[in-house]
């Protein structure tokens, strides 16, 4: 742990002319004399590191004292200034590496791009996390990266969309997280296939391990496996009337594609649209026009029409009328 510190701490050094021990010791979340004692190990093993008192000084490294990296353009500066760590790689325990990983080539930049990137990281900010939904548990990932590292076969304990239990023996071919939520593809006796990582119940990693296809591409089976998956998944196609506060109220529960077919409908003279939704099943369309209430009027099909009137006349036999 302490040598990747110094390790961090030397590249920090190279990203400014001048450091306080105070602002060191926040960055690398230790105390000031641990700061000071990392210093000390640094200039004994020849880091040319060394500290000024007063209201000007600071911990510096003598001038010129790093390694130049050339070519970058301004707008591939600008990028690499607008990489965090992202939810993705916290999950995969890699987030502390990405941040080290960029600190090294930050100082490895010429003194110019240093302050250009430094500028860009003051205006730009990545926040990958959502306002309304929580990110899903994968409490397994920890295996399944392990097994896709490794090429090693899991038994998996697994429940598809409609609760049906099963158990298998898979080859992990990779993780692909979409959208905050995590997916394992792995091979199975029908070949590549796609499991929901929050569905899975169990994992457990097995001794035995596989070739992984010679030709296989994650990216690219991804890709053309999203494809598939959106012109086989399942439809409910849902008229409804939407008055303008359920417009806005629907764009926080419905996905982009949607937004953009409700600002396209046409507005009636009473200032409701009439427009087609796919919400995929029944009770997806249930959950989330309850939730909206009467800003939004089902037109058909009539059978969830009559199951939204049966939940009025519960709610009302159990809440009185209004």
């Amino acid at each position: 742990m302490r040598a990747d510190r110094l390790v961090h701490l030397l590249k920090l050094l190279q990203t400014r002319p001048r450091w306080t021990a105070g602002e060191l010791a926040r960055r690398l979340e230790v105390s000031e004399r641990t700061i000071y004692r990392d210093l000390d190990a640094l200039s004994t093993s020849g880091v040319p590191v060394f500290a000024t008192r007063g209201p000007a000084g600071g911990v510096s490294l003598v001038d010129g004292w790093r390694t130049q990296l050339t070519g970058f353009t301004r707008e591939e500066v600008h990028a690499l200034a607008a990489v965090g760590a992202p939810g993705a790689l916290e999950d995969l325990g890699l987030s502390a590496p990405l941040r080290s990983g960029l600190v090294k080539l930050a100082a490895a930049l010429p003194a110019l791009q240093q302050s250009v990137i430094e500028y860009a990281r003051q205006r730009i900010h990545a926040d990958p996390s959502s306002w309304f939904s929580e990110r899903e548990p994968v409490p397994h990932l920890a295996v399944l990266r392990d097994a896709v590292w490794q090429n090693h076969r899991v038994r998996l304990a697994y429940r598809d969309f409609d609760g049906r239990a099963s158990k298998r023996i898979v080859e992990p071919y990779g993780l692909v997280i979409k959208a905050d939520r995590w997916y394992l593809v792995a091979g199975t006796d029908r070949g590549p296939s796609v499991f929901r990582g929050a569905r899975i119940d169990e994992a457990r990693l097995l001794p035995s391990t596989f070739e992984r296809p010679e030709r296989f591409d994650l990216a690219a089976f991804w890709k053309e496996w999203c494809a598939q998956f959106a012109e086989r998944r399942a439809r409910y196609e849902v008229s409804l009337r939407v008055a303008p506060e359920g417009e806005e109220a629907l764009q926080h529960v419905r996905p982009p594609a949607d937004h953009a077919r409700l600002a396209e409908a046409h507005r009636a003279p009473d200032g409701t649209k009439t427009v087609t939704v796919d919400f995929e099943r029944e009770s997806i369309a249930l959950s989330q026009l309850c939730l909206i209430g009467r800003s939004v009027e089902v037109l058909a099909p009539e059978a969830l029409r009559s199951r939204l009137r049966a939940i009025s006349a519960d709610l009302q036999s159990l809440y009185g009328p209004t």
